[in-house]
């Protein structure tokens, strides 16, 4: 019989999407700690070596998606390449040097700033351990157009540098490095990241389920949506906010051409597809905001929409992407159906109902109670859903394949 260690580890996604699953309540529990203390007199807000906002904002952007990112390029990379498989003992030294790393950080934000940059710099170490790891996966590969991979490698080396530039933030208390850091992040880690798998594999899914389907993946339309979010980060860093619209339009214009494109309206004939699709349409709604947003700012200066464009590419389109990629993914290689239950169904549309909230929580800009209640509401939702989640789907990677075959 198995031990506990070998089936656990029997593939990259088991390690990476156990860990990413417990991120996903983790941070949103301590964070729903704070806000009912902030807005409520039943306790306290909690008292951390630096402002709370800035530590969910990293552990969200940086310490939940890298464990998902991981377990899916792991997994799919030597596929996609025809290479040989990552070695067993590379993906679970990065999952142990994370995870090792992670830990020491976000215990530390309760009592030393030397400990949570010590911790965070043994997570550095195992995130760039993993980059290394898919770095010889790529290089052991047959010649063949490596477009994907290659950008997937460099967004993750910009993820790399956002992490150390927090680092060096909690290291001087240089707020620049900080909003660097986040800035990274959002647009030259993530952002890319989730918009080239959804180009490489939303299409692909598609064509198993929509009959008479036309594959939509031109490379003039990645590469020009890379440039912008290049641009958005550059924009951002010279403090022109007023002039993001130059790229967050084309950002939404290729967002909605893909939705369009990719046959949003056709893909309700199956919930595991149609969860991709809600997904992904996301993308045009937050860049959608971002645009408003600079275009206030350039013609009357008003800053009214708030956080509302980040929350809605945040939690609708990363989150709720991130969510509908693991659930595929995790059925897929557990031997089971590709079929979306209703029970999952159900909380994948409670978590749109909690990006919705923290959108709406941003717009209540003239009623601070009822910005209030709709924060809560979102944290609240997003627990219950993802909390449910994790109850049915983190045993999954425990567990032994349904149908006997390994991995």
């Amino acid at each position: 019989m198995k031990s506990f260690w070998n089936i656990f580890s029997a593939a990259p996604h088991r390690l990476f999407f156990f860990s990413g699953a417990i991120q996903l309540i983790l941070p949103l529990l301590i964070w729903s700690v704070e806000l009912i203390g902030r807005y409520t007199d039943f306790w306290a807000p909690l008292n951390m070596i630096f402002p709370i906002a800035w530590a969910h904002g990293f552990v969200m952007i940086f310490g939940l998606f890298i464990f998902f990112i991981f377990g899916f390029l792991m997994t799919v990379f030597p596929r996609w390449m025809n290479a040989p498989l990552i070695a067993k003992d590379d993906y679970s030294a990065t999952f142990l040097w994370l995870n090792t790393g992670l830990i020491i950080f976000e215990l530390s934000l309760f009592s030393s700033h030397t400990s949570a940059l010590s911790g965070l710099l043994i997570f550095l170490f195992g995130w760039l351990y993993g980059v290394f790891a898919l770095y010889r996966c790529f290089k052991s590969a047959p010649k063949q157009n490596k477009r994907y991979e290659t950008i997937l490698l460099l967004a993750l080396i910009s993820g790399s540098i956002g992490v150390a530039s927090f680092a060096m933030w909690i290291f001087n208390n240089n707020w620049l490095f900080l909003q660097i850091s986040i800035s990274i992040g959002l647009w030259l880690y993530l952002l890319p990241i989730l918009f080239t798998v959804s180009h490489r594999m939303l299409p692909f899914f598609s064509s198993n389920i929509i009959s008479d389907y036309k594959i939509f993946q031109p490379g003039i339309t990645l590469w020009i949506f890379l440039s912008a979010c290049i641009g958005h980060f550059i924009l951002d860093q010279l403090n022109l906010l007023s002039w993001l619209f130059i790229t967050d339009i084309p950002l939404a214009a290729i967002a909605l051409l893909h939705s369009i494109r990719w046959q949003l309206h056709r893909s309700f004939k199956d919930r595991l597809l149609a969860v991709l699709h809600m997904a992904f349409f996301w993308l045009f709604i937050g860049m959608t905001l971002f645009s408003i947003q600079s275009l206030l700012l350039l013609f009357n200066g008003e800053y009214i929409l708030n956080k509302a464009p980040l929350h809605a590419l945040t939690i609708g389109f990363f989150t709720s992407m991130l969510i509908a990629m693991a659930s595929r993914v995790t059925m897929g290689h557990s031997g089971r159906m590709l079929h979306l239950d209703s029970l999952s169904w159900y909380l994948f549309i409670g978590l749109q109902l909690a990006a919705f909230s923290r959108v709406i929580a941003e717009l209540q800009f003239d009623n601070l109670m009822q910005s209030n209640i709709f924060n809560l509401l979102a944290a609240s939702l997003w627990l219950i859903s993802l909390g449910i989640w994790f109850i049915k789907y983190a045993p999954i990677y425990l567990s032994r394949r349904v149908d006997g075959n390994e991995g």
